[in-house]
Formats: C-alpha cells, structure tokens, sequence
C-alpha cells in the first residue's frame, strides 16, 4: 500500500545565530525545538522567534531539513 501524505507534518526549528556562531567556537551547543506545521497553509519554510538558552536570548529559529 501507498504511504498516505499527510497534512500535519513535524519540522525541527534551529537556532540561527548559534548555526553561525559554532563556526566561531563561541557557542557550546545549538537549540532545537521539535513543533508541528500544516503543510497546506504553509508550505514555505518556517521561522519563529525563540528563546535559545545557549545565547541567553530570544532569536529566530528556522526550519531544517530532517
């Protein structure tokens, strides 16, 4: 049997200053969140402002590929 699409898929959020800053070595680690989208509202990458322990802030975390 075909695997159904379905419409609520799971996306993993990341934070995109600690992305640039681990080049640097200044970050000790990088934040994820794991959330829920639904694909035919938005089916454009997602970006949502987050609180990011490792930079003691909130940034704006976007959407990885799994």
């Amino acid at each position: 049997m075909a695997k159904s699409q379905d419409v609520r898929v799971t996306i993993i959020l990341e934070c995109i200053s600690c992305v640039r800053n681990s080049v640097n070595k200044d970050s000790k680690g990088i934040s994820r969140y794991i959330t829920q989208k639904n694909r035919h509202n938005t089916p454009s990458r997602l970006e949502l402002i987050k609180f990011c322990p490792y930079c003691s802030k909130h940034t704006t975390h976007g959407e990885i590929k799994k």
